[in-house]
C-alpha cells in the first residue's frame, strides 16, 4: 500500500512538473510560396498551453544554421519561455538571407516568415495576434533578416532586433552565397542596394518599431552596425545600440545632449556562439518590456 502511495505521489509530482515546463516541438510548416515544407521549432510556455494569449518572438539563425541553432546556443530557452511568458519560434531559413530571391523561386523566405509562418503560428497557438505581440530578432544573417523583415513588414512585427547582423551586405560581395540569391554584385549593383538593411531605414520613422542592435567590438560586422546606428541617429529614431567601449566614447554624451532616448551598454565580444548566448538575454529583456508596454 505504501509503495502504491509513494508511486502515486511521485507520478503526480512528475505530471505537475511536466505541465509547468515549456513544450518544445519540431514542426513541418508548408509554404505555398515555395511549394515545400519548412522545419520550424517552437517553444511554447505553460501559460500558452493553458490557454493564455502570449506574445511571440521569432528567432532567426545565421548562415549555415538551421531551426535548431538557437536551442543549441541557448538551451535554457524553454525555462526562459515559461518565465517570460513568450512563445519562441525558430524557422529554418536555409542560407536565404530571408529575402524573396529575385533569382531563385525556391527561396522566398521573406514571404514565408512574415506571412505564412506568422499566420500558421497565430492559427495553431494561443498568441497575441497583433503587431504589439510580435517581434523578430536573429544573429548574423538572421540579424540582417530580422531587421529586413520588421522594417518592411512593420504592420506585422512591432519590434526588430539584430545580434552581430550583416546590416550592409555590399562590403561582402563574395561571401555567404548571397550572389546565389541576388546575382553578382558587380553587374547587379541596384539589386544589391535594394536588398541591404541600411537602405531600408527610410521606410520607418521614430516610433514605428522597437529596435535593438547588438554587436561585439571584435566582430567583422562592427563597421556596418555602426553605420546603421549613425543613420538611425540622423533620422532621430529611438533605438538601443549595444557595443564595446572605444568607438562609442563621446557618442553617449551626444545622445544625451540631443535628448534622444537610448540605452548605453558596454560589452566585449566577437562573432561567436558564446557572444550570442549572452546577447540573447538582453534582446529577450528588451522585447519582454516591449510586449508588456503593448498590453
Amino acid at each position: 500500500m505504501k509503495k502504491r502511495y509513494w508511486a502515486f505521489l511521485i507520478g503526480s509530482w512528475c505530471l505537475s512538473v511536466g505541465m509547468q515546463a515549456a513544450k518544445v516541438d519540431t514542426l513541418s510548416v508548408h509554404s505555398d510560396a515555395m511549394n515545400k515544407e519548412v522545419q520550424v521549432i517552437t517553444i511554447c510556455p505553460d501559460k500558452a498551453m493553458a490557454g493564455e494569449k502570449c506574445p511571440v518572438l521569432y528567432l532567426l539563425h545565421g548562415y549555415g544554421g538551421n531551426a535548431g541553432t538557437w536551442l543549441g546556443i541557448k538551451p535554457e530557452l524553454p525555462q526562459i519561455a515559461d518565465k517570460e511568458g513568450i512563445i519562441f519560434v525558430c524557422p529554418d531559413g536555409k542560407n536565404s538571407w530571408y529575402w524573396d530571391s529575385p533569382l531563385n523561386k525556391e527561396y522566398r523566405y521573406e514571404t514565408f516568415v512574415s506571412k505564412e509562418l506568422v499566420n500558421y503560428i497565430d492559427k495553431n497557438f494561443t498568441t497575441k495576434a497583433e503587431r504589439g505581440g510580435r517581434a523578430v530578432t536573429g544573429l548574423s544573417m538572421g540579424g540582417h533578416g530580422s531587421l529586413w523583415l520588421s522594417i518592411r513588414h512593420k504592420d506585422v512585427f512591432g519590434g526588430g532586433g539584430s545580434m552581430s547582423g550583416g546590416l550592409d551586405i555590399r562590403p561582402f560581395p563574395n561571401n555567404w552565397e548571397m550572389k546565389k540569391q541576388l546575382g553578382e554584385e558587380a553587374s547587379n549593383k541596384q539589386r544589391w542596394d535594394e536588398h541591404t538593411v541600411i537602405n531600408q531605414l527610410d521606410k520607418i520613422k521614430n516610433g514605428d518599431l522597437a529596435v535593438i542592435i547588438d554587436c561585439g567590438c571584435d566582430d567583422f560586422f562592427l563597421e556596418v552596425n555602426k553605420a546603421v546606428h549613425e543613420k538611425l541617429l540622423k533620422k532621430k529614431i529611438n533605438h538601443d545600440f549595444i557595443i564595446r567601449p572605444g568607438w562609442h566614447t563621446g557618442r553617449h554624451e551626444i545622445l544625451l545632449k540631443k535628448k534622444i532616448n537610448h540605452d548605453f551598454i558596454i560589452r566585449p565580444g566577437g562573432h561567436t556562439g558564446r557572444y550570442w548566448n549572452n546577447a540573447i538575454d538582453y534582446q529577450i529583456l528588451f522585447f519582454s518590456k516591449f510586449f508588456n508596454k503593448s498590453k
